[in-house]
């Protein structure tokens, strides 16, 4: 007998976009006709903290361990990603709605922006990006482009070397780095939350040469890592790969993964330890879930569910403290699909003097409030019955997306909610 599985039951639903995503996910959920499957119960907690637009005094909400201090380098900047930068300090920083590429420059050293200039048009969903031997690369959901570094730091025409990368559907947001084998690493998340991807190229880690040819698999069962890097010493590359919605508040977790070649890290079909993903319908090729999940690779460590790790980079720098040297840092954009809002800070991932990852810990938080900061009724005037509703939920001023170290060993984190791109540097205690 074939059993349909019932809508999902969720709790705290509200309007807006997690709203319009949960009801289409119940749909898509009824409409499923698995054979041999039971029921199935889809639990999903939905609280999106409120935005509230950046303004510098906002920056007094934020907390790092004592001897940093966290500041603008430049804002206003709209739908700003990711960021790379040039070996003579030049950022290079992705805007994903626009589609372009702005190159800022800090001419005096006051560690602000005071030069800004899009330098590469014309590239709808811009994100990733990466430079290596005077040439910037930049993917999107479905190219892979190139241009020269010129000697004024403007790019020379894109040069398109793929344009057929699997399509993006739920995960457009594609990265790239250079390994240490000088290959290109690319990221390609699922389309979906946790389907069955018929495109085998789809929730991988890519790998290629640096002209797009000799492109291959390098790792799948990846949902969407977006940040990813190379230990500084051991050389291994780690990722941090986001877990599946509607499964609960804690479950799945965001898993760091250890990545190795042609080894499968479980999603669909596992989460965590290994274990059996229950809301999926459908079983591998070949196997069952219960046989397939004691083979694929279990996470080195787990981090809080729904908290949507982005940017990630290995820190080389000399400015931070000594200790912090190889240690990774963890820029997570915040939940939605969650009772409990998670994320919304920087975090920092311990590895020990081998190159294994030990912990995690908070960097830079702040962004996330308990609740709306007074002073945004009228003065004077009495909050309506819906705005009082409003204030009494969390609210967040930054959806944090990018990190890169710059040339004098700061941080540079982008925000894409409100524009901003943040320096957090080290003076001593």
């Amino acid at each position: 007998m074939t059993h349909r599985p019932p809508t999902p039951q969720f709790h705290g639903l509200r309007t807006g976009t997690a709203g319009l995503l949960l009801a289409a996910f119940a749909a898509a959920a009824s409409a499923q006709l698995p054979p041999g499957d039971g029921p199935v119960q889809v639990r999903a907690g939905v609280v999106e903290p409120t935005p509230v637009p950046f303004n510098d005094r906002l920056l007094n909400q934020l907390r790092l361990p004592a001897g940093f201090s966290i500041s603008v380098f430049a804002k206003d900047l709209k739908n700003v990603r990711w960021l790379a930068v040039a070996p003579n300090g030049d950022v290079y920083a992705s805007r994903r709605e626009q589609g372009d590429v702005l190159l800022l420059r800090d001419t005096n050293g006051d560690g602000q922006a005071d030069e800004q200039k899009v330098v590469l048009q014309n590239a709808k969903y811009a994100h990733g990006l990466a430079l290596r031997d005077g040439k910037l690369y930049l993917v999107t959901d479905k190219k892979l482009l190139v241009a020269d570094v010129q000697p004024d730091g403007t790019l020379s025409p894109a040069k398109t070397l793929l344009d057929d990368l699997p399509d993006a559907g739920q995960h457009p947001n594609r990265t790239l780095a250079f390994g240490p084998d000088g290959w290109l690493y690319v990221s390609v998340g699922s389309t979906c939350n946790n389907c069955r991807e018929p495109n085998p190229e789809s929730a991988t880690l890519l790998r290629m040469r640096p002209d797009g040819s000799a492109r291959e698999v390098y790792a799948s069962g990846l949902r969407n890592t977006i940040g990813f890097g190379w230990h500084p010493a051991s050389g291994q590359l780690y990722g941090f790969d986001h877990g599946s919605d509607y499964q609960g508040d804690d479950e799945p977790p965001e898993e760091l993964n250890a990545i190795h070649a042609n080894k499968h890290y479980g999603w669909p079909f596992c989460w965590g330890e290994r274990k059996v993903t229950t809301t999926q319908f459908n079983e591998p090729p070949h196997t069952t879930k219960a046989d397939f999940c004691p083979t694929t690779e279990a996470p080195v460590l787990h981090y809080t569910a729904h908290a949507a790790p982005l940017g990630l980079v290995f820190y080389t720098g000399e400015q931070f403290p000594r200790e912090f040297r190889g240690d990774a840092f963890v820029a997570f954009r915040g939940s939605w699909n969650r009772s409990q809002p998670s994320g919304y800070s920087v975090v920092r991932v311990r590895f020990d003097a081998s190159g294994k990852p030990q912990a995690t810990e908070d960097f830079a938080t702040g962004w996330l409030m308990q609740q709306l900061p007074p002073g945004l009724n009228a003065p004077g005037a009495a909050p309506a019955p819906a705005e009082q509703a409003k204030a009494r939920r969390p609210a967040q001023f930054g959806r944090l997306a990018g990190l890169a170290q710059a040339r004098d060993g700061s941080l540079l984190l982008a925000e894409d909610q409100n524009g901003v791109i943040y320096r957090i540097r080290y003076s001593g205690r």
